[in-house]
Parts: structure tokens; sequence; C-alpha cells
């Protein structure tokens, strides 16, 4: 970064550029449009079925048909990709996760239909185990309960086939399990699905900002008291983020992602400083459940506090954010 020029007052007001609305907007350094968003769904099985969410006041768990006919108005919006995450009944749960990969499954028949529908519209899934599993942690476990890396990978491989087989545009691993970037590249590659891309969740942190997710997703009940700190990363480590970004570039990621979202808005500024890649971030589940309370108790303006909000991340760096927002700000950003 270049050294700041020293400037002295009065010779230089910097309240002057900030006088009109006109001048503000010539020197602003950053600006966030539909393009910048990235919309998370929840998507169930059966017809016509719509399922509030306490947590997360807004937001609703949907069938297919009418997340279909919700993303063809986000595709309206302008807002280039949707982000899928399934809602897996008890029955369909098991040790082992094998619903994960299974080629009727939800989330594969929803990929099929939305690019049927849509098909300019980004499908991005995720590749995880914690929503079919019986213990609601992201991997398979040992005798001991501890979650095995190497067997977890080779279930994430399973699920990121069939998912990109589905048509998925972008597969996205949010497990942190050590080498699933390589190895799912790897197979991505042995079956001709070279333009499948890799939103590497890469630095995705141990969080307890996640708690509404997972009431979503149902996992809330299966995990129980038990944490992910053995593979999601310790909240106090930067330099940690950097090395877990780094080698998942070399293993083959396209684009990687920070999570949580404003939190971590610094280690966003130093992946996109250092690395200079594709680099997204996800305002999750409770960042939306504290404004979402903020907004309903009236004590903060929702409008102007999403965009503001928004903005931030691509202040931080961030090329895109995922939100629950999503379809809101591009709503107010069409209409400003």
């Amino acid at each position: 970064m270049s050294a700041i020029i020293p400037r002295r007052f009065p010779a230089t007001r910097l309240r002057r550029m900030r006088r009109d609305d006109f001048s503000r907007r010539l020197m602003r350094e950053n600006q966030l449009t539909s393009a910048d968003l990235i919309w998370p769904v929840f998507v169930l099985e059966g017809e016509g079925q719509r399922e509030a969410i306490a947590s997360m006041p807004g937001v609703e768990r949907l069938s297919l048909d009418l997340l279909i006919e919700e993303a063809r108005e986000a595709h309206d919006l302008g807002i280039p990709a949707i982000a899928l995450f399934p809602v897996v009944g008890t029955e369909k749960k098991s040790e082992l996760a094998e619903e994960s990969f299974s080629a009727s499954g939800l989330i594969q028949r929803s990929v099929r239909a939305l690019k049927e529908a849509l098909p300019e519209l980004g499908i991005i899934t995720d590749v995880a185990l914690d929503p079919y599993t019986s213990h609601g942690q992201d991997g398979i476990l040992d005798a001991d309960g501890y979650v095995t890396n190497d067997r977890t990978v080779e279930t994430l491989i399973k699920q990121a086939l069939s998912h990109a087989e589905a048509g998925a545009d972008v597969v996205a691993p949010s497990d942190m399990m050590d080498g699933r970037i390589g190895s799912i590249r790897q197979v991505l590659e042995q079956e001709g699905l070279h333009n499948t891309r890799i939103m590497a969740y890469s630095a995705k942190y141990a969080s307890r900002y996640y708690g509404p997710f997972r009431d979503a997703i149902g996992s809330a009940g299966n995990l129980g008291k038990a944490d992910k700190a053995t593979y999601q990363m310790d909240p106090a480590n930067g330099e940690e983020a950097l090395h877990e970004v780094a080698m998942d570039l070399a293993e083959g990621a396209d684009m990687v992602m920070v999570k949580p979202g404003m939190p971590y808005l610094d280690v966003v500024r130093r992946v996109k400083d250092e690395l200079r890649v594709p680099t997204y971030a996800y305002q999750v589940s409770g960042e939306y459940a504290m404004h979402m309370a903020a907004f309903n108790n009236g004590w903060l303006d929702a409008d102007s506090t999403i965009l503001e909000s928004l903005m931030c991340f691509k202040r931080a760096g961030a090329d895109g954010v995922l939100t629950y927002f999503a379809k809101r700000a591009a709503r107010l950003l069409a209409n400003p």
C-alpha cells in the first residue's frame, strides 16, 4: 500500500467532497449490485410446502415447486446464483450419510429441476454430510466419536460427483476435512466434468453464529451439545486461515469462502490482499437473526442497515456475499 500523502487543513477539507450527493457518489470506492449476491435457500420434500423457521424470521423452507418460482424471481432481480441446502427427514438420516449421494436425493432432483426451469441461474450445492447424519456431525465417526477425515472424504467425493452429474454449476464443500478439494477435483476431472466449479469453504470457523441454520436444516437436535471444533477453525486464528485457503487453491478450488461474515471481515481482507483470488463470505444465519431481531424491535432501520452490512463485505474485499437478505437487497438496489 502506498503511503498517504500528508494533507493539511484548511487547504484540505475532507468534508468538501461529502457536501453533496453527486460528489459522494463520484468518489465512492466500492459499489454493491445484485450481481454481488448469492441467495441461500432451504428445500424440502413435497409439493406446495412452505415452512417458517422460527429463529430466522422471514426465511422459509420451500418445496421444490415453490422454490422454482422464488428462484425465478431472484433471477429476474439480477441475482446470479442460489445456494441449495436440504431439509432431510429423520428416516433418511444415517450413521454413514448414504442419502447424501443418492442420484434420486432431494438435492440431486432439485438441481435437475432448477436447471431445466432456469438454465441461466447458477446453482451452488452444499457438499457436507451434517444434514444426512443421524449424529449431526459433518463426517463419519469412528468408535470414539471422532470425525474421521479420509473416510469422510470418500463420501464427500460421491456426494460432489452426484451433484455435478445432476447439473450443479458449483459444488461447495463446507465440511473442512483435509484434502477434500483435491480429491473432489481429481474425480471431476476423471469424469469429464471439467467446468464444474468448486467454491471451497476454506476458512470456516467453529462459530456460535450457525445455530439458526442448524434449526433450518434439522441437524440441531441430532448434534445436541456436541461441537465441531475438531475440524472447523478456532475463532482466535487468522494466520491458519491463509494456510487453509492456500491449500484449497493448490488442490483446485476456483473460489474460496470465509464463514461467518461480518465478525471475520479481517480474514476476508487478508485473503483478498495476500492471495488475490475470487473471495466470498457468508452472512450466516446468526448474523441474519440478530439483524432481524433489531429490525423487528424497531432498534435499527431495516433497509438501510441491510445495504450497509452488505457494503461492508465489498469494502473488505469480498467479490460476493451469500446472504438471506439477497432478494430484499436486490429489490432495494433496483429502486434506490
